[in-house]
């Protein structure tokens, strides 16, 4: 088949450039073992394409850099949080909107003022800090994802999706007392970044009405989701981006946003909301923690950005190109015989471990070792998505062996080229070809909240 180069050429001009370099074999093996062999360690500059997060490493725009100067740093009142304001409501209908310094912050004022102890948040997969901040709160997170999910092959268009029978099941079992809301995380991505279809959506919204529950949007990367469902569900092949995005916004009650992905800043982000009762339960948290409630943590440009950036995530050239790009990368690792999650997310391609490093138990955390020998070789950064990052259980104490072991490859927004992501399959392939002499780790350091950050290994004999 013909490639179609006019689909894969990025929509933009580049203005600027950030020179990198790739620091000597040498030198890249004592980085890694000062870093204590976790590659979150290492500092930027002695990585060559770093493929860590898409949150907050994106390139911002023209206009949105134009937008900075702009900020109005008036303490209360300033113009910039009613420009962002003005377009989160037209972009989702949600008239309530608290900003918050990036997404952790808005789940921590959000949790903060939603959950007590011994409270059930049910959702598809949550992510890190997401059930971080439940647990933190003394809740429980419930995966109610369906069993699609849990197969890296099978070729499902919406494996993000909750299971309604299992949501059922939680709240039979728990009630709307012990259920402050129910969270979907659209595309989901401890899952793969797989996306979540409306009409899924609609259905979790209908069943938790039943119920009396809330339901809450992760809208971290609403837009790619929204791509998705234009171009995988019926009967929206002809529906405009922004349309879809206000459908889908109908279906939640209230909705968090780390503006850092799909806003395409590097700081920033909010919670949104059409029920007055709901802002004013989050409001005095917000001030609390983030600051007023026009600025949330943030300077006045940084709400600028913010505010021209929701439209720029939602143009449907820049998201043809998005989830192409990240596409690319998936076909060529997985021509190339990688055990690649399929399909492709949003805004990352995943590598299942079990495949790759079948002869590493979880309690070694392949993912790990596989980061530290893909840096090793190329200097690319990627990033554990399995045991390490689902933390210990609460209770036991013991590691929660993940359903999935994956390493994300993440694509910041109008960052690289393909010819950087050509370089990353060559990287990718240097390790699978010394896959069987790739030894785990064990743990020499750990925090008890979020470990994958900060915690230090040794090689496993």
């Amino acid at each position: 088949m013909a490639r179609d180069v006019f689909s894969e050429m990025e929509p933009f001009r580049i203005k600027m450039v950030e020179p990198i370099h790739l620091p000597s074999g040498e030198d890249r093996a004592r980085f890694l073992e000062e870093a204590g062999l976790n590659v979150f360690l290492i500092k930027g500059e002695n990585i060559l394409i770093d493929l860590l997060t898409d949150s907050g490493t994106g390139a911002m725009s023209d206009r949105q850099w134009a937008g900075l100067m702009m900020g109005d740093e008036t303490y209360a009142g300033c113009r910039n949080f009613y420009n962002l304001e003005s377009s989160v409501r037209d972009i989702f209908g949600f008239n309530y909107v608290l900003p918050c310094h990036q997404g952790r912050g808005a789940e921590n004022v959000l949790h903060s003022a939603f959950i007590k102890k011994g409270d059930v948040i049910p959702g598809n997969t949550h992510f890190d800090t997401t059930k971080a901040h439940i647990e933190h709160n003394n809740g429980r997170a419930v995966d109610c994802t369906v069993d699609e999910a849990s197969d890296p092959y099978l070729d499902h268009p919406f494996k993000g999706n909750v299971d309604l029978k299992k949501l059922e099941a939680v709240y039979k079992e728990f009630g709307k007392d012990r259920i402050p809301f129910t969270v979907v995380t659209a595309t989901c991505n401890s899952g793969g970044g797989q996306p979540v279809s409306l009409e899924n959506m609609r259905a979790v919204k209908k069943l938790s009405a039943k119920y009396g529950i809330p339901v809450c949007l992760d809208g971290a990367r609403y837009a790619e989701n929204c791509y998705f469902i234009k171009t995988r569900e019926d009967g929206m092949r002809d529906r405009p981006i922004k349309e879809i995005a206000r459908m889908q916004a109908d279906c939640f009650d209230m909705m968090t946003m780390s503006a850092k992905k799909d806003a395409i800043v590097n700081i920033g982000g909010f919670i949104a909301t059409g029920d007055p009762a709901i802002y004013d339960r989050i409001k005095n948290f917000g001030i609390l923690f983030e600051g007023f409630v026009t600025y949330g943590g943030l300077a006045g440009r940084d709400l600028e950005a913010m505010a021209i950036g929701l439209y720029e995530g939602i143009d449907e050239d820049y998201l043809g190109y998005r989830i192409g790009h990240v596409r690319y990368l998936g076909e060529r690792l997985k021509e190339a015989g990688i055990p690649v999650l399929w399909p492709p997310g949003g805004h990352a391609i995943y590598l299942d471990m079990k495949k790759f490093l079948p002869q590493i138990p979880p309690d070694q955390f392949p993912g790990m070792a596989f980061c530290a020998h893909l840096y090793l070789e190329s200097g690319v950064r990627g990033v554990e998505i399995g045991t390490l990052l689902n933390g210990r259980d609460p209770d036991t104490g013991k590691n929660r062996p993940a359903t999935l072991e994956l390493v994300r490859l993440t694509i910041p927004r109008r960052v690289y080229t393909y010819r950087h992501l050509d370089y990353v399959v060559e990287a990718v392939k240097k390790v699978w070809d010394k896959r069987r002499q790739i030894k785990g780790f064990e743990l020499t350091n750990e925090a008890p909240v979020l470990r994958h950050f900060t915690a230090r290994f040794r090689w496993a004999p």
